[in-house]
């Protein structure tokens, strides 16, 4: 889709494959990810589908990024993982301010074709009009182009349509959710060795049917060092655990140093 002349750099960017590095917030705790967002990651992804983020904690959270991002070293964006595809979802999103939005469990190319509508104003696609926030960043006329939109594969369905769901307009990239995507391969739980083969090859083709068209892929990572290898390995955007893990994970940390 053709972007405007003032495409926002986040848009610009995941486009042009240019490499996105960023961090996921499942907690409503603006003041924390205020915190998150000058760190200087590329974006903030808050999720709204298992992430503790009523709509109240979607905004909150999003003005903190906003807020944080102001003081950062780059231009860290708040982007949104979607509860569903649904418009009614994507729309509160889109409305209170998120730059781009991930779609989860997309099974098939009518699957992506519905996110596209969902995500677009008329003639493209079926949201309402009710800009709210999203206005302050980009107008309605530029939305349909500026506004990207990521599908998830993570399903065995999504991964044996990769090809027809990448290739909708409309559909900006792919986003692999690892971990759902190794149960629909058959493992027990979330990094079953048992699965690593089939979960290689799976990313393999994920990768080449967006390269196919000329689309960025992204994946969820459990760290820095993953998120380093994973676009060495030719992905394109790389997100870095969360909130909620790392704090735990750090505070863990500290008491063990502690009791030793």
């Amino acid at each position: 889709m053709p972007a405007s002349p003032a495409t926002p750099e986040f848009a610009r960017k995941l486009r042009t494959r240019e490499p996105l590095v960023g961090y996921w917030v499942v907690l409503d705790s603006p003041a924390s990810t205020e915190r998150l967002a000058r760190v200087g990651y590329d974006y903030v992804c808050l999720d709204q589908q298992h992430g503790l983020l009523g709509y109240d904690g979607l905004l909150r959270g999003l003005m903190a990024v906003d807020a944080g991002a102001r003081l950062g070293p780059v231009e860290t964006v708040g982007i949104v993982r979607v509860a569903a595809n649904d418009l009614t979802w994507i729309g509160h999103a889109l409305d209170a301010g998120a730059a781009a939005v991930i779609v989860p469990l997309v099974d098939s190319a009518d699957d992506a074709r519905l996110a596209v509508q969902n995500t677009k104003y008329p003639p493209l696609g079926r949201r309402s009009y009710g800009p709210m926030r999203a206005q302050l960043r980009i107008e309605m006329e530029a939305s349909n182009a500026d506004v990207p939109l990521l599908v998830m594969v993570e399903t065995a369905g999504g991964l044996a349509n990769v090809e027809e769901i990448v290739a909708i307009d409309g559909v900006d990239g792919l986003y692999v959710g690892p971990s759902d995507l190794s149960l629909a391969l058959g493992a027990s739980y979330p990094g079953d060795p048992a699965v690593d083969e089939a979960l290689d090859a799976a990313l393999e083709r994920i990768k080449a049917a967006a390269r196919a068209v000329g689309k960025p892929v992204g994946i969820h990572t459990p760290s820095g060092e993953v998120a380093r290898r994973r676009l060495a390995e030719g992905f394109d955007v790389v997100t870095v655990s969360g909130d909620l893990v790392h704090l735990e994970e750090v505070a863990s940390a500290h008491l063990g140093v502690v009791r030793r």
